[in-house]
């Protein structure tokens, strides 16, 4: 099997998948602790539900790149969800329930339409629960997401003591002279553009996978902010990759098998925690 798995790393495309893969589970665990403090765990799930109506759209349109229409069609709900949630009588989950199962069924419903493609049923299962597609990008891909992914690291380091401040006490920082619903936006964008990126890993229904579970692991083993988000990204990268080699190895779908052994990384942890191995 070792020997199966070194021949299969020479190929390039497997290098940009490990590549890939850990990257948005990198971003995806940074942005997850916060999301899982502020009770907006499923702003991922509903998200992913937009750009998979976008993504309808786009298909329709026979766009050469979809991404032009997927990314700026997610970041705007995200802003539009943060605002209906905090602003006016539609809140929190209610809101969050409209955008996500409206744009699952107009996408859906748009790709029954006007779809032309052969295999309707197998292109909306692959986008919904992940595909092959992570095994088959191109080198401009790779670097476009190492950019995103970048600049998401990049984003979290310079603002970590305000995104904290706001992650723990927001009346207080708001009241300290932090502009909480500016840092609120910057978070909603910045996991839009996670969720665009992450489709093509683990497919549109598996992404809060890889925003919670992390979290929730790291968060059994450790009680300060600073060391469940290196924790969770540790165990978020380890996951995604050795999820993608027994992906390889076994022939099972990628998101799916990630997915599980995110599922596996929090039992452990959980186990850890009875045990009294926490920090």
């Amino acid at each position: 099997m070792m020997h199966q798995l070194i021949t299969y790393m020479q190929y390039p495309f497997v290098t940009y998948a490990m590549i890939v893969g850990c990257l948005i589970a990198l971003c995806a665990s940074l942005l997850g602790v916060t999301l899982v403090l502020k009770r907006f765990s499923f702003i991922g799930d509903g998200l992913s539900h937009v750009a998979f109506g976008a993504l309808a759209i786009a298909s329709v349109l026979k766009m050469n790149n979809q991404m032009l229409l997927i990314l700026p069609i997610t970041i705007i709900s995200a802003v539009l969800l943060l605002r209906t949630g905090r602003k006016t009588q539609i809140r929190g989950d209610a809101a969050l329930a409209m955008i996500s199962v409206g744009a699952l069924a107009f996408g859906y419903l748009i790709l029954n339409l006007f779809s032309s493609s052969p295999n309707l049923t197998g292109d909306v299962c692959s986008t919904l629960f992940g595909s092959t597609s992570i095994l088959t990008l191109t080198r401009q891909e790779v670097i476009m997401c190492a950019c995103l992914s970048i600049a998401v690291i990049l984003l979290f380091v310079l603002l970590y003591h305000r995104i904290f401040a706001v992650t723990f006490d927001e009346d207080f920082a708001s009241a300290a002279g932090t502009r909480a619903d500016m840092y609120n936006l910057i978070i909603a964008i910045v996991i839009a553009v996670i969720i665009v990126v992450a489709m093509s890993l683990v497919g549109a229904l598996l992404i809060s996978a890889l925003v919670v579970f992390p979290a929730l692991s790291a968060m059994r083993l450790f009680r300060s902010f600073r060391s469940v988000t290196i924790c969770s990204a540790v165990i978020s990268v380890v996951c995604a990759f050795l999820g993608i080699v027994i992906s390889i190895l076994a022939g099972t779908p990628v998101g799916s098998t990630i997915v599980a052994i995110d599922v596996a990384a929090f039992a452990l942890c959980w186990i850890l925690e009875k045990a009294g191995v926490t920090a």
